[in-house]
């Protein structure tokens, strides 16, 4: 680097590459990360729809349709895709059979809410379930293993 008058200024050469070069770069990264911003912005906006869809419809007593925006495949199929566009089909259908490894605990998890928070309410309930849930998870991983 070299000092003028009034800041510190990068060797137009620095690297043996020309500023021109570097600042290529620069702006690829900085695009790239703008992306990836807008990407999982999307992905956020994408959950939050189907969360508060669920929310609504079950505070309005459709609780069939309530579930049935919670379990429609859209998340997972925006996560298949994506993961194909970006890992390409190995990827993808390692995702898919690692993912039919979670839905035993997931039933655990849903019969727990069903059983538990009529007797002892929701906080506790939610707390007793994801436990099991959990529990279930590290037994999983054990066997896997």
């Amino acid at each position: 680097m070299r000092r003028s008058s009034r800041t510190w200024l990068p060797d137009p050469n620095q690297n043996g590459r020309p500023a021109s070069t570097r600042l290529q770069r620069a702006g690829d990264i900085i695009s790239h990360i703008v992306n990836e911003l807008i990407k999982y912005g999307l992905y956020f906006l994408l959950g939050g729809t189907i969360v508060s869809l669920s929310t609504y419809l079950g505070s309005q007593g459709r609780s069939f349709l309530a579930a049935f925006a919670s379990t429609f495949p859209a998340i997972t199929g925006a996560t298949f895709l994506l993961i194909y566009l970006n890992g390409g089909t190995d990827s993808l259908v390692g995702y898919a059979k690692n993912l039919l490894w979670f839905v035993p605990p997931w039933i655990v998890y849903v019969i727990s809410m069903i059983v538990v928070v009529p007797r002892l309410g929701f906080w506790p309930g939610a707390a007793m379930s994801l436990t099991l849930y959990m529990m279930c998870i590290a037994i999983l991983k054990m066997t896997l293993r």
